[in-house]
């Protein structure tokens, strides 16, 4: 079948990531395209000094080295947590990912170059209405402040005024705003409230341009977050609207391409120290995988913990197709049951020793067939190449 540009399916490359070496020796790879594995999701959980940020480099690595010469390169989008990845004594990384330092956007330094905000041209009222709820039940769990049902219902209000104001066309945190204040009894037009707070700090950090002036998907990206607090408003605000873009680009795309052997990555989404994203209800990060999976986008989540993954609101656990547990501070009995397919007892014990056993740069995994054929060991241990 000819896909656009005159390629054809036949040239979707093989992603089969090497990561390292099994106990016996044996390479260790990740099969994230061909057509029988479910789904490509990654999730990594290793405590400080387990390794974590070298794997992340390896699998990268090895996304790029594989695609990025190909008809059917699959680019990233990194949040850079710790700041690591964009630091300038870290330079000598981005060639190991195929870019270079255009591929950083530091958001301390300039404005992300695109709006946040979805464009509603010709589409129905109703689904800027829905869109509004959204949006200000986000701003409140981002802001961790407690945002009254009054202030949320005339926040969703400001949202759809601003909305109707620009003819349903992106709108921007200042006018969200400025409608919000208007809404406000006049004793109370002087007042900060939790809800000015929240949007005053992202107009005056001044974190999105109003515009959109790059096409996310199209190239490889980075965004610094080191300088900004982990679990304060502003990151988790860049990484929950950056998600939410990524998925409104990902609804216009055309299904991905495919062929009888391997289906078509189009990007890959990779957020670490996502316990901060994880611990309320984001509505986006749950939509990115919902949506991406035909649209051949993916994710790899990296935390600290094996439990951050279960949340009340959602089962990242149940969606991924590899969990790679590295050294862990403390390990969730729950979690491992329902991840190796174990009971309580001895199965459940080895795995626990394994885990409490491994060495910077060694994980251990489930092994699927194991599982699926209810016999033998349920993990398996890599030791990972080392990289950066």
């Amino acid at each position: 079948v000819p896909q656009r540009g005159g390629k054809t399916s036949a040239d979707i490359p093989v992603l089969d990531l090497h990561i390292g070496d099994f106990e016996n020796g044996m390479p260790a790879s990740l099969d994230i395209n061909s057509t029988e594995v479910a789904n490509t999701q990654i999730l990594v959980a290793g405590t400080t000094g387990s390794g974590k940020s070298n794997l992340l480099a390896v699998l990268l690595h090895e996304i790029r080295s594989a695609s990025s010469d190909t008809h059917y390169p699959v680019n990233f989008l990194l949040f850079d947590y710790k700041g690591e990845f964009s630091a300038p004594e870290h330079e000598n990384w981005l060639q190991l990912f195929d870019t270079d330092r255009t591929a950083i956007l530091n958001p301390i330094e300039r404005p992300l170059p695109f709006t946040p905000f979805k464009d509603f041209t010709g589409r129905p009222i109703n689904e800027v209405n829905l869109y509004a709820t959204e949006l200000s039940s986000a701003l409140s769990a981002i802001s961790r402040t407690s945002i009254s049902a009054n202030m949320d219902t005339r926040l969703s209000t400001a949202i759809v005024n601003a909305y109707k104001d620009k003819k349903l066309r992106s709108v921007t945190f200042s006018e969200i705003l400025e409608h919000y204040k208007s809404l406000l009894p006049e004793k109370q037009q002087d007042k900060t409230d939790s809800v000015i707070s929240v949007l005053s700090q992202l107009v005056n950090n001044h974190i999105f341009e109003d515009e959109d002036k790059i096409d996310l998907l199209n190239s490889c990206y980075i965004i610094n977050l080191g300088r900004y607090p982990k679990d304060g408003a502003m990151a988790k605000a860049i990484v929950y609207f950056v998600v939410s873009k990524l998925n409104s680009i990902y609804e216009q795309l055309p299904p991905q391409a495919v062929n009888k052997e391997r289906v078509e990555l189009r990007h890959f989404t990779i957020i670490d120290e996502a316990h901060y994203m994880l611990d309320f209800d984001n509505r986006p990060l749950r939509e990115l995988i919902a949506v991406g999976r035909n649209k051949g986008m993916s994710i790899i989540l990296a935390t600290q913990n094996m439990e951050s993954f279960k949340s009340k609101y959602f089962d990242f656990y149940a969606n991924a197709q590899y969990p790679l547990i590295m050294r862990q501070q403390q390990q969730n009995d729950a979690v491992l049951k329902d991840l190796f397919g174990v009971s309580s007892g001895q199965a459940l014990q080895e795995i626990k020793q394994a885990i409490t056993g491994l060495q910077k740069g060694e994980l251990i995994t489930k092994d699927s067939e194991a599982i699926a054929l209810g016999i033998g060991k349920r993990w398996q241990k890599i030791k990972v190449t080392h990289l950066i």
